[in-house]
């Protein structure tokens, strides 16, 4: 899918409040399905940043925090998934409820941008959209977990759920697939689809970004959305900045 033109959150009336009023940083993150490329972007993005002199976070979901990695290893193992949609939806706001509060705002507060790989838009879609779970307890478990703290940019990585399954299988090696790789090809295809409509729905905030070229390509996707977002003035992408 074509990059999208977006403007600032804090110049239109449709878009969420500007972050910047509660704090300094920048709060970036990243969202797609399953072997779209989204931790490789991260530490890429995070190097070219920090190359012009911004100091960087790079975090993830579920994680991101010492409580929040236990109730990871809980969720990705699959441990949770007896108990349904409803309770991993819980689990993962607790986890975030530690994140934010230990890792995110410290961060954002003390003028770092934090790049994360993943947040409650995955709640939303996984365990919302495919699990089902009610819209009334999503918001809640938000409410509780990040209150009004808000992504000023997510990037959702889309890909074709054929070419991500075959990337993933690359990526594992002979390792077992986690709790949510694990599940069927219409899961995935659903997954995708439920993500291209978030951003759809939210386009102040979320900008769709073509997964299904090389790295490098990618990452200069997301390093013009970045720079149109937040500095026009930042010096363009060079071929040091694609060191990884």
């Amino acid at each position: 899918m074509a990059l999208q033109s977006k403007k600032r959150a804090s110049e239109g009336p449709d878009g969420p409040p500007a972050r910047s009023e509660r704090s300094p940083g920048k709060f970036i993150t990243f969202e797609g399905g399953e072997g779209t490329g989204k931790s490789t972007q991260v530490a890429m993005l995070a190097l070219r940043l920090e190359a012009h002199g911004i100091a960087v976070l790079v975090t993830r979901e579920p994680g991101g925090s010492p409580g929040a990695e236990i109730i990871r290893h809980v969720l990705l193992s699959g441990a949770a998934k007896p108990l349904g949609p409803d309770a991993e939806a819980m689990l993962f706001a607790a986890a975030r409820e530690d994140h934010v509060r230990c890792t995110i705002k410290p961060a954002l507060d003390s003028g770092k941008w934090v790049v994360c790989d993943r947040f409650a838009d995955s709640t939303r879609v996984y365990q919302g959209v495919l699990g089902q779970v009610d819209q009334r307890l999503i918001n809640g478990l938000e409410r509780v977990s990040i209150g009004d703290l808000s992504p000023d940019l997510t990037l959702v990585l889309d890909l074709p759920v054929e070419a991500a399954f075959e990337r993933r299988t690359r990526r594992r090696g002979g390792a077992a697939p986690d709790r949510f790789e694990a599940e069927d090809l219409e899961f995935h295809q659903k997954l995708r689809q439920a993500y291209l409509a978030l951003a759809a729905r939210e386009p102040h905030r979320c900008v769709v970004i073509d997964a299904g070229t090389s790295k490098e390509e990618v990452a200069k996707q997301i390093w013009r959305v970045v720079n149109s977002r937040f500095d026009p003035g930042m010096a363009p992408l060079t071929a040091e900045d694609l060191v990884s």
